[in-house]
């Protein structure tokens, strides 16, 4: 990365920018990959999990889009890589309109650079944790009709929220903004299977970075689509979510699934 960060940008290792060492970007700091580093140590596959993410990312709302969505609200979108959801979406439907939001200002601040040119697209700092803020930003306002249809994409974000923080609440508050027919896009890490002193360590690396790693249950994962109907195959393994081929089934420590609100 070419900007001057913050010291701290630079020493704490940031979950956006491990994520993007882990799919083979080059926007991240030494310490980062230090902690990027010890987490493939405990679970090698990690990065090959995070490819399978991406792959789910496209083919949802590729499917989203070709139910006639037009409207995608990004949240917890991290640093701009390959195949970002205005170019999967605009193969399918050129006129779609995109809002990426993130709590990371260095994220922020070069997906705005990246995207500067690109119409129909915006990217707020906002925060999961307070939907109403973010709702009513002016950027997201005046780039999505929230009396029409809208994807609320939240992949690979809500295990960086506490319990605590009752991330079920904000999703529910999301949920209540959009209209019928909206749609969920999400995936969630999951530890279920794992030993426990394997997970207990890769937690303890998360516990030092800028956001704890808070892995859920396919329970706990599934009452994040209350209100909403589930999109056949329903919650499942990441990569069993409707494969098309674009990636081999391995295993993605992860739930994903879409819902189309009622």
């Amino acid at each position: 990365m070419t900007d001057q960060p913050a010291a701290d940008a630079t020493t704490r290792p940031n979950v956006a920018r491990m994520y993007d060492y882990f799919l083979g970007g080059s926007h991240n700091f030494a310490a980062d990959r230090a902690a990027a580093e010890r987490v493939l140590e405990i679970f090698p596959e990690t990065g090959m999990a995070a490819q399978t993410n991406r792959h789910f990312l496209r083919r949802a709302v590729r499917y989203a889009a070709a139910q006639g969505v037009r409207q995608f609200l990004d949240i917890g979108a991290g640093l701009p890589t390959q195949g970002t959801v205005h170019e999967v979406v605009r193969t399918v439907a050129p006129d779609a309109r995109v809002v990426y939001v993130d709590y990371d200002e260095v994220a922020v601040t070069y997906a705005r650079e990246l995207l500067t040119d690109v119409p129909g697209t915006a990217v707020v700092q906002g925060d999961l944790r307070r939907p109403d803020d973010l709702l009513a930003h002016p950027d997201v306002r005046g780039t999505l009709d929230l009396d029409r249809p809208v994807a609320v994409l939240l992949l690979a974000v809500l295990h960086f929220v506490s319990d605590a923080d009752d991330p079920w609440a904000a999703v529910a508050r999301l949920r209540d903004a959009t209209v019928p027919g909206s749609h969920l896009v999400l995936s969630h890490l999951t530890l279920d299977g794992i030993p426990p002193e394997l997970a207990e360590r890769g937690q303890a690396i998360y516990r030092n970075s800028s956001a704890p790693l808070v892995p859920r249950t396919h329970a706990e994962t599934l009452r994040f689509f209350t209100g909403y109907d589930l999109v056949e195959p329903g919650l499942v393994e990441t990569t069993r979510w409707r494969p098309d081929g674009d990636s081999e089934l391995v295993d993605s420590h992860g739930y994903a699934g879409v819902g189309v609100r009622r």
